[in-house]
């Protein structure tokens, strides 16, 4: 296996990296928090100049043709300066299931206008009593007029106040709880019918409630056969849970430098507590932690390109069930070794730290992921 990344993969990483250092320090960051949007809409832009907007889509789109392993180098940076722009809603997921799809004509139609950055999507999948199964869907999608007829509600829709177009979930045929029949559609958010509410998270990103009211949906809209929607949530699900990995692996690391770094100024008996050896136990203990995420993702990451897909799926639960426990881990050491001030608002430590926490419970947290290795693992 090649833990390297290629020469375009650097160039990638570090034209993040740059842009993280010089133009979104934390100030920046809590003013674009605290805009009506909660995001910028000139750096969106400038993402979408630098070509970060086209990674992972086909060369015939005018994207840049790359593969997960350059969509973890674009999400790890992107969470050392934890960037609220919804590259992951828009790009990772929406985009992702939209690339996998097999209805061309929406394809040529929606992935240009995602690179040049006029369109954010994002994924409308879960409902009220879903918690993580995203096979139990309520919303109805019903035959009408040559098209579909969709009813219901979805929640904590990520970036929904700022999307302009919703892949949804919906179900036409079956009970509640089953995989099958349940559909993919693209939904203007401007379409008749639905109404969209945003409110923002404890991280920092926006989220919404979106309800459906007998908004009408040509068959054209679907992203694959009627009733098959679940099949490509499942294919390009590995890549999305690596991505928000990636993510989190870059807030980890940045939590660990911060806090090696304070504990070189922090005094007390007139010394840096850095000399104190039971901090430089933890120090390493959350390093180590930080190296065993990085060692799962890359597992994953080369199994990415081999034909195995359930060894793949099986390593991803086992990244993001890592992703939870060593987050937390280094995000508590994070605060506690920070002392007081870890705890501040005006401290980027917790701003981190609550983004790790939102990353655990996106599309399951670690319990729900270590339940799906165990049985994957028992099955086999």
């Amino acid at each position: 296996m090649n833990f390297d990344f290629t020469e375009e993969q650097t160039m990638i990483k570090d034209s993040v990296s740059r842009f993280v250092r010089d133009e979104y320090d934390f100030d920046t960051r809590r003013t674009i928090v605290e805009s009506d949007e909660g995001i910028s809409r000139k750096f969106w832009s400038m993402f979408a100049e630098l070509g970060w907007l086209s990674v992972p889509f086909a060369e015939e789109y005018g994207g840049f043709g790359g593969t997960v392993e350059d969509i973890a180098a674009v999400m790890e940076e992107l969470g050392k300066g934890i960037v609220v722009e919804p590259y992951a809603s828009t790009v990772v997921v929406f985009g992702g299931l939209l690339a996998a799809s097999d209805n061309s004509a929406l394809k040529a139609e929606v992935i240009p206008s995602i690179i040049d950055g006029s369109c954010m999507g994002s994924l409308a999948s879960t409902e009220a009593q879903s918690r993580y199964e995203m096979s139990d869907v309520a919303t109805t999608a019903t035959a009408s007029d040559g098209g579909y007829k969709i009813n219901g509600e979805k929640t904590v829709v990520a970036n929904g106040g700022t999307a302009n177009k919703f892949i949804v979930t919906a179900r036409h045929a079956g009970d509640q709880f089953d995989r099958a029949g349940i559909s993919l559609f693209l939904v203007d958010a401007s379409a008749p019918g639905v109404e969209v509410k945003s409110y923002k998270m404890m991280d920092g990103q926006s989220a919404a409630t979106v309800t459906f009211k007998d908004v009408m949906v040509p068959a054209s809209q679907l992203l694959n056969a009627a009733g098959e929607g679940m099949d490509l949530i499942d294919q390009v699900m590995p890549q999305i849970l690596m991505g928000l990995s990636a993510e989190a692996l870059g807030i980890m690391s940045t939590l660990n430098t911060a806090t090696v770094e304070y504990t070189k100024v922090r005094q007390q008996f007139d010394t840096p507590i850095s000399s104190f050896q039971v901090l430089q136990h933890r120090m390493v203990d959350t390093f180590m932690a930080c190296e065993q995420t990085k060692s799962m993702l890359y597992r994953g990451l080369c199994q990415a390109g081999e034909d195995d897909s359930a060894a793949l799926l099986k390593t991803v639960h086992a990244l993001k069930a890592t992703v939870a426990r060593y987050g937390r881990l280094i995000g508590e050491e994070a605060i506690q070794i920070h002392g007081g001030i870890g705890m501040t608002d005006e401290l980027n430590i917790g701003h981190f730290v609550k983004r790790l926490m939102m990353i655990n419970v996106t599309f399951g947290d670690g319990d729900y992921h270590q339940k799906k290795f165990n049985q994957l693992s028992y099955s086999a």
